[in-house]
């Protein structure tokens, strides 16, 4: 009943409006902060999270796994992730505003929310991945009152035109 009501009603979709709306704003000024702040550099937090690994009650690190991706492709790769975690945030927050493509905007958000979390940083995360997992869930609901109303109708006919397009011609 919930799920339904989150998924289809016109009063839910108005309050998703304004989270979404609410985290974009978000996502977008913490983007644009670092893609114009001039020398934005993500290897100081990465090292920080390399030393400092998010620890169980017996001392040993509980994401051993997240700190090896850290240490083996991030740190090496950091001219990459440097470029890709402030454009990344960036256009997460404008997806969730224009509610463009709110669902992938999302879904991107939450991994990143994630990977904040697993390096160990808390901040808003917890906040930011509850209302991110409700906008998620919403699905298409979500965006009603954004570009996703227009959008994904003519993603799905172009799509679907172009799939029809090629069985014909395996056919």
């Amino acid at each position: 009943m919930f799920a339904n009501m989150l998924r289809e009603n016109k009063i839910a979709a108005g309050i998703l409006a304004v989270i979404r709306i609410w985290l974009g704003y978000n996502w977008m000024t913490a983007g644009w902060g670092k893609l114009t702040g001039g020398g934005f550099d993500a290897s100081g937090f990465i090292k920080g999270a390399i030393a400092n690994p998010v620890t169980g009650p017996d001392g040993a690190p509980v994401y051993s796994w997240y700190v090896n991706f850290l240490e083996t492709f991030a740190l090496p790769n950091i001219e990459l992730f440097n470029f890709i975690v402030p454009l990344g945030e960036f256009l997460v927050g404008l997806g969730l505003l224009l509610g463009c493509l709110t669902t992938a905007a999302m879904f991107f958000g939450l991994v990143m929310n994630f990977s904040f979390f697993l390096a160990g940083t808390v901040s808003h995360n917890p906040t930011d991945i509850f209302f991110g997992a409700i906008i998620l869930f919403a699905g298409y609901n979500a965006a009603h009152y954004g570009l996703d109303r227009w959008v994904v109708p003519f993603l799905r006919k172009t799509v679907n035109k172009k799939g029809e397009t090629n069985v014909k011609a395996t056919a």
